[in-house]
């Protein structure tokens, strides 16, 4: 990443930075979620799955309990559909509309538009996490039996994940093909990632692809922390090096001017 007009984050003072970057992210988090499209994808979905499904026993879950099956699945659902799908989309189109390189004349630096993103994201996961677990415990009956460690960790690493793999998509590619290619990516991830049913009923290559892609990876971190607190450090890897490997390729290929 590299915006030649907009300014270094030194030159300009701390507090004046500080005001951008929380003006910023308000705005940010008020275009992910204006939308009725970016709703259904952020809240709707993970929502609708585990509160259907958990009452219907149509999935296989491998014998377990739909409801405990499904917690996990909707929590990384619920992060991959705002990093991977919801920011993305809307970082394209503020790349084609000008926008991106309009803020170079703003006093918010570079490193400083990247923060608000991020500030963005964490608020709206937190949020989507608090609503899945408000539903799972205040309406389903389900009950933890450990994670209280791993879980935080886990989904924010599978969202600097998420979001960075977005980020490569956004600046990379035409707004039109990040808004096509996203949405195609996250059904593919829904079928083969064991989110909303147990991947056994799946061919032994198809779901060994699928547990080395981000929403699988982050779906065993979570379904081990839950079960019991444990930790899955083959998933834990899958999910840092994909972090490590896209904000790098997202240093290299991200365009900011349309």
């Amino acid at each position: 990443m590299n915006p030649p007009a907009m300014r270094n984050v030194s030159r300009v003072p701390v507090r004046r930075a500080l005001r951008a970057i929380r003006a910023q992210a308000l705005m940010e988090l008020r275009l992910l979620v204006r939308s009725g499209e970016s709703l259904i994808i952020t809240f709707g979905i993970p929502l609708g799955l585990l509160g259907f499904f958990s009452q219907v026993d149509v999935l296989p879950t491998g014998g377990v309990p739909a409801v405990d099956f499904l917690v996990p699945g909707a929590l990384a659902i619920a992060v991959v559909a705002t990093g991977m799908v919801a920011v993305p989309i809307q970082t394209a189109f503020e790349r084609k509309y000008g926008v991106l390189k309009r803020l170079g004349s703003t006093p918010l630096p570079a490193a400083g538009f990247l923060a608000a993103k991020a500030l963005a994201v964490a608020a709206l996961v937190a949020v989507q996490s608090l609503l899945v677990l408000a539903l799972a415990i205040g309406v389903l009956g389900w009950r933890p039996e450990g994670g209280a460690a791993v879980v935080p960790l886990g989904i924010a690493v599978g969202a600097v994940a998420a979001t960075s793999l977005g980020l490569l998509i956004a600046g990379a590619l035409r707004a039109e093909t990040t808004l096509a290619l996203t949405n195609a990516l996250f059904l593919v991830l829904l079928m083969i990632s064991g989110v909303a049913f147990d991947v056994a009923v799946l061919p032994a290559s198809v779901a060994g692809i699928g547990q080395l892609l981000p929403l699988g990876a982050l779906v065993r971190v979570l379904r081990t922390g839950l079960d019991g607190g444990g930790f899955d450090a083959v998933a834990f890897g899958v999910l840092g090096v994909t972090a490590v490997a896209a904000i790098a390729a997202a240093s290299r290929w991200f365009r900011w001017e349309p």
